[in-house]
């Protein structure tokens, strides 16, 4: 799948299942949520965080997808075109990194 068609994906979803979107303000404060998830498996699983009881059946995947399908959401309701937007970021990191993590002496 493309960034376009899951962007289509959510939408359509979003019409049919979801009935509507939330609010910009409201899908940010779930973005928040959804990537709080994620740090706290990250945390558990690959950091030095222990598990708790509630912990023995989350699912990174799971979590990650459920932050891609907000962001979606949020640029899908502020015009944003993902593939567009990422296309130009990865340009603009290209240009401003070029040399810089080559030169970065904690990196080798």
């Amino acid at each position: 799948m493309t960034i376009k068609e899951a962007q289509e994906v959510v939408d359509n979803w979003i019409k049919t299942t979801g009935v509507r979107y939330f609010n910009e303000l409201t899908n940010t404060a779930i973005l928040m949520e959804e990537v709080g998830e994620v740090a706290r498996i990250m945390a558990r699983q690959y950091g030095e965080q222990s598990y708790k009881k509630s912990d023995t059946e989350v699912n990174l995947a799971d979590e990650m997808a459920d932050v891609l399908f907000v962001l979606i959401c949020l640029a899908n309701q502020t015009g944003i075109d993902l593939t567009d937007a990422l296309q130009k970021n990865m340009e603009k990191k290209s240009i401003r990194d070029a040399d810089r993590h080559k030169n970065n002496d904690k990196l080798k």
